[in-house]
């Protein structure tokens, strides 16, 4: 009985839905009758009247497959064999689903259904449990009058998840922008990476006013220029060119610090780890001169000073300035094409993000004309994403180094520490995110990469409290590991 009422108001629900209702309703009604009475109840009859007998699934993890008769089977044999001991669920994400019309001739012939969807698993004798979240586009035709599915296509299944409301923010480009606007925020510059590959890149929002940023904008990163210079150190020590461990003081000395015989302790390892001694800028010293503010290897101190240090080390060991080499050992391998240390011919200024302040108002654009170590890389979010995938894996260093640098170097506060180039946050039980950010005028940029998984997301901004985007992006894409740096940020000082 319970068949033959389901398929009686399948077909009622499909010959009268679109007469008397939009079509985003009569989708939503079929989305509804072909996930929450068969999907969800194992009860597969429906699926004769649902599914075009052309049907053709394509799915990121199980392949595809070719018509209505295989598709039915694949329930029957796989999800559906032992209804009694397992049953998944499918719950569509509130507020993700659009519907597109087609139409030929001013006929409607069919639509589109893109959104994404949560499937959970029931095991007989336990609570019920997350298994993924992913993305769907299901192509519906009216065929003699009736809607049926003809092409499905389900995709970027993820098996971290987020609550409804802070999912609805990133179903839409609309919904973002609208979030981007209310939170006075002009770009957001968006890059995820899934196991080792990037995703998504995304860019939102306008490089200044009323200025649209695209998808290759350029954006100052500020701080995140030292991760690429560290990297590139680490490279040149595991080609066994470079020594961590080695006083800069044969390459380098610089003239504040000549008459401090300090200066003969301080090496690579000291600058890759902020131990330096040295404040973040010369200028911030009453003097403005270059002088240590503690011992080498002694304490905790975040300097750009320390970066540049090694740059200039780097150039006179290597006689090349920092760009040069850079590009032979970094850049160019890792196909990071449109990234650049500071300003020169080859800049399209007209893809810049601009600065801005809390209130909307642009700064002067500071057109550097030199490399800088520790600030002011000019990249996108393509060319940062292949670096943080050469990053995670381990590109061009031997796994000795690679330990190094995940590696507790020196403690910065409750689960944090600094290893060679970047931040670390412990999670306990061998699981850790490594991170780096940057700030300047108009620049709030951050990274978090989650090495074992390969997972990672990138956040550009060009505003100076584009921080407070982190936290929603964190528990968007990264999931609890996210929630776990917001922790350690906010409870632990």
């Amino acid at each position: 009985m319970k068949t033959i009422f389901l398929t009686a108001f399948l077909v009622a629900a499909t010959l009268l839905g679109y007469a008397q209702t939009s079509l985003f309703q009569t989708i939503q009604k079929q989305d509804s009758l072909l996930f929450g009475i068969t999907f969800n109840t194992c009860d597969l009859a429906p699926l004769e009247y649902l599914v075009s007998e052309n049907f053709e699934f394509y799915h990121d993890k199980g392949g595809i497959t070719n018509g209505k008769r295989d598709f039915i089977n694949s329930f029957k044999n796989g999800l559906c064999a032992h209804p009694e001991r397992y049953q998944s669920r499918r719950a569509l994400v509130k507020g993700s689903m659009e519907v597109y019309p087609l139409e030929k001739n001013g006929v409607l012939y069919g639509a589109i259904q893109v959104g994404r969807h949560r499937f959970y698993e029931n095991i007989k004798g336990q609570p019920e449990r997350f298994a993924s979240i992913a993305r769907f586009t299901h192509l519906w035709l009216l065929e003699e009058g009736q809607w049926r599915l003809g092409r499905g296509l389900s995709y970027d299944h993820q098996t971290i998840d987020a609550t409804d409301n802070e999912q609805v923010v990133f179903e839409s480009d609309v919904a973002v922008e609208k979030w981007l606007a209310e939170s006075h925020i002009p770009a957001l510059g968006l890059g995820i990476i899934r196991e080792g590959q990037l995703k998504e890149i995304k860019v939102y929002g306008n490089l200044k006013k009323e200025v649209s940023a695209p998808y290759n904008a350029l954006f100052n990163v500020a701080s995140l220029t030292k991760p690429v210079v560290a990297m590139l150190t680490l490279r040149l020590v595991s080609a066994s060119q470079w020594n961590l461990d080695e006083p800069l003081f044969h390459y380098w000395i610089d003239p504040d610090l000549k008459n401090d015989p300090r200066h003969q302790k301080l090496t690579t390892r000291h600058v890759l780890t902020h131990q330096t001694g040295f404040p973040n800028w010369r200028w911030t010293n009453a003097d403005q001169k270059l002088a240590f503010g503690s011992d080498p290897g002694t304490k905790y101190g975040y300097s750009g000073e320390g970066f540049e240090y090694l740059r200039k080390a780097l150039e006179k060991k290597f006689k090349k300035p920092l760009d040069v080499l850079a590009k032979e050992m970094l850049l160019t391998p890792t196909g990071m094409d449109d990234t650049q240390f500071y300003w020169n011919s080859t800049v399209d200024e007209a893809r810049f993000a601009v600065g801005h302040n809390p209130k909307g108002d642009t700064y002067k654009i500071n057109k550097n004309t030199y490399a800088n170590a520790a600030d002011d890389l000019l990249t996108t979010v393509e060319d940062y994403g292949k670096f943080l995938v050469s990053v995670m894996n381990a590109k061009g260093l031997s796994k000795d180094i690679f330990n190094e640098m995940v590696s507790h170097q020196v403690k910065t506060k409750a689960h944090k520490y600094f290893g060679l180039g970047w931040e670390i946050y412990d999670f306990g039980e061998g699981e850790y995110a490594l991170s780096h950010g940057g700030a300047d005028e108009g620049v709030r940029t951050q990274v978090f990469l989650l090495p074992k998984s390969k997972d990672a997301v990138i956040i550009f901004t060009n505003v100076d409290d584009g921080h407070k985007l982190y936290g929603p992006l964190l528990k968007m894409y990264l999931g609890k590991y996210g929630q776990q740096i917001i922790d350690i940020e906010t409870k632990n000082h």
